[in-house]
């Protein structure tokens, strides 16, 4: 194959000269799924391992459990935090008064009470730095950060919430086997529930 013929095939959007905004993230034909903005820049996603789709399954099941009526449980769904950075929390605690429909994209930062990240080895630099950064300066008052224990452990979950004069993230804990915190509402989940690992 030759130079020209893979710049026949290429179908790779070029970037604008100051990055991409929210609204390209919306609008640009043929993103792969779960394609997210950091810093004007597309992020696209490597396809996810199973103990990743189960720990995402079981925070799912145990938040809706676990919070009332006041709160939706959203799965891998944009928040706009500002013009040019809309990530996608693997989970997201909203106030229900932010759901607008079936159709809904993107949430704002201002709605979304708890963003939760499971980390994968493509993305360990982005949830363990980027994001709980840009959560904490968007306002965003409680993330969690979900490890894995070893290659074939269980979660590991490291709690934090906002500290409101600094907008910085504090750690409030870790949880192994059961994660059970008051913020941003009682919550108790089992997680040695995380079948098949």
């Amino acid at each position: 194959m030759t130079a020209e013929s893979v710049k026949q095939h290429s179908h790779w959007p070029v970037p604008p000269q100051d990055g991409y905004t929210v609204d390209d993230l919306f609008t640009l034909p043929d993103l792969p799924p779960h394609t997210e903005l950091l810093d004007g820049s597309l992020v696209f996603v490597s396809p996810q391992r199973r103990f990743h789709f189960l720990v995402i399954d079981l925070l799912v099941n145990g938040l809706r459990s676990s919070l009332g009526p006041e709160f939706s449980v959203e799965r891998e769904m944009t928040v706009v935090l500002d013009d040019r950075n809309g990530p996608e929390p693997d989970i997201s605690a909203v106030r229900a008064d932010a759901v607008t429909g079936l159709d809904q994209t993107r949430f704002r930062a201002e709605d979304v009470l708890l963003a939760v990240e499971v980390v994968s080895p493509d993305s360990e630099s982005r949830d363990r730095t980027t994001k709980p950064l840009k959560y904490a300066s968007a306002g965003i008052p409680n993330f969690w950060r979900v490890e894995q224990n070893g290659t074939t452990g269980g979660p590991v979950i490291h709690v934090y919430e906002l500290d409101p004069m600094t907008k910085a993230y504090v750690h409030m804990g870790i949880h192994r086997e059961r994660i059970k915190v008051d913020k941003p509402h009682a919550i108790d989940i089992d997680l040695a529930a995380v079948g098949g690992l």
